[in-house]
C-alpha cells in the first residue's frame, strides 16, 4: 500500500507519466413512453417503466496531475479489450514516455492479456513500456482514476441512456470539456492517513 501513496506522490520528469486506470459499466435503457417536457416550476418527467438495452463498459484512463483523461467505451471487459486500450496509451496517447501505470488488481489486467491478444514480439514491445503498480485488495480507492469514474458518473452519466452510440457521444462530450479545463486531482491522501484509514488492509503481525 504505501508503494501506491510513493508513486503517487513521486516528482515526475517530462520524460515520465503517471496514469491511473479505472473500470465501470453503464446500464443502457430506452424509454417505453415519450417523456412530459418541462415546463416552467416543474422538470421534465419520465416514466418509471424501461426497456434494457444492454450494458456498456467503460475504460477510464486518467493522467490525473496533467489534468487528462480519456474514456473508452466497448462492448464488454475482457482480456482483448484491456489490451488495445494499453496499446493506444503506449502508442497514441504517450508515445516515447515512460507509463506508470495504477489500477486494480483484476484477473484481466496482467502482461498476460497482451500475449492473449498480440503476436509474441508486439506483446513483448507493449509490456516492457508501463511500470504496473497494483493497488492492494479491497483497497482500490488509492487509485486517482475512481476520482474521474465518480465525477463522471455525477456530471455525465446520472441518467437514462438509450444505446453505446449515445453513450459515447456523451462522454466524449464530458471528457472533452473536462481536459479543456485541464481538471487536476489535488491528491492529499497521505500513508500517514493511510495507517489509519485502512488499517485492515495491513497484515497484523504479532512478535
Amino acid at each position: 500500500m504505501e508503494d501506491i501513496l510513493e508513486v503517487c506522490h513521486r516528482v515526475y520528469t517530462e520524460d515520465e507519466v503517471l496514469v491511473c486506470m479505472d473500470e465501470t459499466g453503464k446500464r443502457q435503457v430506452k424509454e417505453t413512453r415519450i417523456p412530459s417536457p418541462s415546463k416552467a416550476g416543474s422538470p421534465e418527467k419520465f416514466d418509471y417503466e424501461y426497456e434494457r438495452n444492454g450494458v456498456g463498459n467503460l475504460f477510464m484512463l486518467s493522467a490525473p496531475l496533467e489534468g487528462w483523461r480519456h474514456v473508452k467505451v466497448t462492448d464488454r471487459h475482457t482480456r482483448q479489450d484491456w489490451a488495445q486500450s494499453i496499446k493506444e496509451s503506449v502508442d497514441e496517447r504517450h508515445p516515447g514516455k515512460k507509463i506508470v501505470l495504477v489500477m486494480d488488481n483484476l484477473n484481466t489486467h496482467k502482461p498476460g492479456s497482451l500475449y492473449a491478444t498480440f503476436e509474441p514480439a508486439e506483446a513483448r514491445r507493449i509490456a516492457e513500456r508501463p511500470e504496473i503498480h497494483y493497488t492492494p485488495k479491497h483497497g482500490s480507492r488509492q487509485d486517482m482514476a475512481e476520482i474521474e469514474t465518480g465525477v463522471s458518473s455525477r456530471q455525465c452519466l446520472n441518467r437514462r441512456i438509450p444505446d453505446q452510440e449515445t453513450l459515447r457521444t456523451e462522454i466524449a462530450a464530458w471528457q472533452e470539456q473536462r481536459n479543456q479545463e485541464a481538471a487536476v486531482v489535488n491528491w492529499r491522501f497521505t500513508t500517514d492517513d493511510a495507517r489509519v484509514k485502512l488499517k485492515s488492509l495491513y497484515p497484523s503481525i504479532q512478535r
